[in-house]
């Protein structure tokens, strides 16, 4: 076993890995491949405080690309060969947890009216990026973007502000939604589509937030008694909005944070959006961890017993990549599943809150230093 901070990494056997012989990664083979060109074109992954680099994945990645496996027991004989696993393993003896994102769809106007009145915005001008050189003192290394202002640094303007008018007439809407509850769902999920009133499709996806940590609304409904713990959902929390539309403002402003966006291609309808890796998203086989632990890339096989919806009743147990990355998505053995884009995908992602077990596939070259 081998010590990180407040984690530690054990290596099993993939015999010790409970459903793993039921799996078929399969579909990985394409995905990995779209990482291998990312790194080489574009350039490599920031690599997590854990230590894994890019270079440590690229030889996995290589040899990906050219392998196209014939069944799932064939899939599984890749990563068998090549990798060791490790069971994630948290010092204070707490498990792993998951939950979901999607991509929603939202209908939106390219010019606003009394009907779309909620903008979307591009990245402000005035927004930088932060880092251990140019942060003031003022704000904590929890902010990685701030106000640049008249050669100032300062906290940029949170979501109350925002929606107020601060960044009227700025000439930064991409489009107008007609429901602010929609929207700010899908600054939670990171990524949309665009249904225009023509029945065309435009996409979004992250591109920079205002600074400000995440705080969940849903926690702040269970902590003044609106909405049970055990009952707690992105459809919960939906139908309580509904219900006191006067309140929507103060909820959704408890969040401080703010996401900016930026307009993506649609080149394959078919294809999930781009999210922080820089490839498409695979439903079901992506997961969103702790960049600050994690790097992108590296394959987690993940299992929850008590998470069944998403497969037919069976425990969920699939190897998966770490493509994405997000504010509430914090600690070593924490991730987030994506279950696909639209409605039926925000069905099955709204009540994914379960315990699981963690574990990641270190290519054997690099898994020496863990042992």
């Amino acid at each position: 076993m081998s010590d990180i901070a407040d984690f530690a990494l054990q290596a099993v056997g993939f015999d010790a890995l409970e459903g793993w012989g039921d799996d078929d990664p399969s579909s990985l083979f394409e995905v990995m491949a779209n990482c291998r060109r990312h790194i080489f074109e574009t350039k490599p992954y920031r690599t997590g405080s854990l230590g894994l680099t890019s270079a440590d994945l690229l030889p996995l990645l290589e040899e990906a690309e050219t392998f196209h496996p014939s069944s799932a027991r064939e899939a599984r004989a890749f990563f068998e060969k090549r990798c060791q696993p490790f069971r994630i393993v948290r010092a204070d003896g707490i498990g792993g947890f998951v939950t979901a994102f999607y991509e929603p769809e939202i209908e939106v106007s390219a010019t606003p009216d009394a009907a779309f009145r909620f903008p979307i915005y591009r990245r402000p001008d005035d927004l930088i990026d932060l880092d251990d050189q140019n942060r003031p003192a003022t704000l904590d290394s929890t902010y990685a973007f701030a106000r640049l202002r008249d050669g100032l640094i300062d906290a940029y303007p949170d979501r109350r502000a925002i929606d107020q008018g601060y960044l009227d007439n700025c000439g930064l809407e991409i489009a107008w939604a007609k429901s602010k509850v929609d929207l700010f769902f899908v600054h939670v999920q990171g990524a949309a589509r665009l249904r225009y009133p023509d029945g065309s499709i435009g996409r979004i996806t992250y591109a920079a937030k205002a600074g400000h940590p995440f705080s969940a609304i849903g926690k702040l409904l269970i902590d003044r008694g609106e909405i049970d713990r055990a009952d707690i959902s992105m459809q919960s929390i939906r139908a309580w909005l509904a219900a006191h539309p006067d309140q929507i403002d103060e909820i959704l402003w408890h969040n401080r944070s703010y996401i900016f966006f930026r307009e993506a291609s649609v080149d394959d309808p078919n294809a999930g959006p781009i999210a922080a890796a820089k490839v498409p998203l695979l439903a079901g086989r992506s997961l969103a961890v702790d960049r600050l632990i994690h790097t992108f890339g590296f394959p987690f096989f993940i299992r929850s017993a008590t998470l069944t919806h998403l497969d037919g009743g069976k425990p969920f147990q699939r190897l998966m990549l770490a493509l994405d990355t997000g504010s509430a998505i914090v600690g070593p053995a924490r991730g987030d599943i994506f279950t696909g884009s639209g409605y039926a995908a925000g069905e099955l992602a709204g009540t994914v809150r379960n315990d699981a077990d963690f574990a990641i596939l270190v290519p054997n070259a690099a898994a020496a230093r863990f042992h």
